[in-house]
């Protein structure tokens, strides 16, 4: 749950980039993308708390500055997701290796998980992004930062269940 707690600072933080419609966004890109194959919500679930042990270290090699990881983030979590881009950082066999461990714990088809993984990696990415600083304000990536030195309290299954609380609580 403390990545779910350091994306609500970077909401409540005027000088970061994350709010409350950019994780709407987010959560419905990860619900549509899921919903077009017949996923539900528990099984998404399942898939982001998978890919969270895979990301971070394809993310933490990938990375020549911190600046240049920044960067990435932001590019995929814009929906920037081309192949190349996913490609830049994950590996084919990474990407199979995620395809084959999601698979196991989940029961979806390689095939399913094929087609689903660009836009899940690029929505969990987007929750990673949330944290950047706005444009003219110094500072890295909180979200980001938490995450990469995370101490097992990073599932951004746990963020997508939360974050789907959140915005469907009574205001």
């Amino acid at each position: 749950m403390g990545l779910f707690f350091e994306i609500l600072k970077a909401i409540n933080n005027p000088e970061q980039q994350g709010n409350l419609d950019q994780l709407g966004s987010i959560m419905n890109t990860v619900q549509q993308v899921g919903a077009t194959r017949g996923i539900n919500a528990s099984t998404l679930q399942t898939v982001l708390s998978t890919l969270s042990g895979m990301i971070r270290p394809a993310l933490q090699q990938s990375a020549t500055s911190p600046s240049s990881l920044e960067n990435l983030v932001t590019q995929l979590g814009s929906g920037n997701s081309g192949t190349a881009l996913l490609a830049s950082f994950l590996t084919p066999q990474l990407q199979q290796q995620m395809v084959q461990a999601i698979a196991q714990k989940t029961g979806l088809s390689a095939s399913t998980l094929q087609a689903l993984l660009p836009g899940v990696i690029a929505s969990a990415i987007g929750f990673l992004g949330m944290g950047a600083s706005k444009p003219g304000v110094g500072g890295s990536n909180s979200v980001l930062s938490a995450f990469l030195d995370g101490d097992g309290d990073t599932d951004l299954g746990d963020v997508f269940k939360f974050s789907g609380r959140l915005l469907s609580a009574p205001r």
